[in-house]
């Protein structure tokens, strides 16, 4: 069931508020649930349960790889590793360690990757992660999950605590807009129709899931329906509904918080261009480094908007 709660305005309850307590819940359903941070549980709000509980979560410090390596080990004598980072370290720092380590050893680990695109704002290019889909998609069988809201999230952690191989949770760690309601009942692997349309189907992941709505809002006034769609996990791609989506509608654009070589944009056009050729356009960042700057600075940098969503949109329905 999809509980819709989209009023456009952030919710008040971050992802780093958050946190902690979905771990805490987790450690107390589930002895073998461990947590594992590189010196930024301050930042990712879980510095009070590592005080309740020390003996389960480990401050690695600032040395992403070595942490993947313990949380392999941990995995590979039984324990449920959960691996927090910012986004980028998460991706290119230790990704040997979670290709090799993890997916080709066989154990499993849920790693999240905080920052997401440019939600990482005033840390700048150097903490900005744009490839970290591409990355992890490379990795056979891993799970990739842009989470759209801070419901999603937890619903994420929540219900990949036994998942096999590698799982990577994305996602912004301040304020987001809020997308679901507290009674979404999630199918990681099955995506989310949040609203219905004709003209195109917009595919639309983490925070281009709200850009997206607020978009078909707009374009709807103009007499232009859209369908948007949460493919909830990037990886494995929902290809029915996508394919279904793309018959139905003719034309597809696709909107994500991370470069476009490699990401959703390019999973969808890969399974498009072999089942169902339509007019496709993607919105994401292009062939660039991040940069400083407040997160609607850098929406309208890389054209992450909901007005870049209805230009896309008009240009390809134009193409059908």
């Amino acid at each position: 069931m999809i509980e819709l709660a989209y009023n456009g305005k952030q919710d008040e309850i971050t992802i780093k508020d958050s946190f902690g307590a979905v771990l805490e819940a987790l450690f107390e359903e589930d002895p073998d649930v461990i947590y594992l941070d590189a010196d930024l549980m301050n930042s990712m709000g879980t510095y009070k349960l590592a005080k309740r509980y020390p003996d389960r979560c480990i401050d690695c410090g600032i040395q992403e790889a070595n942490m993947i390596g313990v949380a392999a080990g941990a995995s590979a004598v039984g324990k449920k590793p959960y691996v927090h980072t910012f986004g980028p370290f998460a991706g290119r720092r230790c990704y040997d360690q979670v290709f090799i380590s993890v997916g080709y050893a066989k154990n499993n680990v849920r790693i999240i990757g905080s920052d997401a695109g440019v939600t990482a704002a005033y840390n700048g290019g150097t903490h900005m992660p744009f490839e970290d889909i591409a990355l992890y998609r490379a990795i056979p069988r891993a799970m990739i999950i842009d989470a759209a809201d801070q419901v999603q999230f937890e619903a994420a952690v929540r219900q990949t605590k036994d998942r096999e191989g590698v799982t990577y949770i994305r996602c912004p760690r301040k304020g987001c807009t809020k997308v679901y309601g507290s009674k979404t009942e999630f199918i990681f692997g099955k995506a989310n129709v949040l609203k219905e349309g004709t003209d195109c189907a917009v595919i639309a992941s983490g925070i281009m899931t709200a850009e997206a709505l607020n978009a078909a809002e707009h374009l709807e006034k103009e007499g232009i329906k859209i369908a948007v769609i949460d493919p909830v996990t990037i990886k494995p791609l929902d290809e029915e509904t996508v394919l279904s989506y793309a018959e139905k509608c003719g034309a597809v654009v696709t909107a994500e918080n991370a470069t476009v070589v490699g990401g959703l944009g390019s999973a969808v056009c890969e399974l498009l261009g072999e089942k169902c050729p339509v007019p496709i356009k993607r919105i994401g960042v292009q062939d660039l480094y991040g940069e400083v700057g407040d997160v609607n600075y850098l929406k309208e940098r890389f054209g992450l908007t909901a007005k870049d969503l209805m230009n896309a949109v008009k240009e390809i329905i134009a193409r059908k």
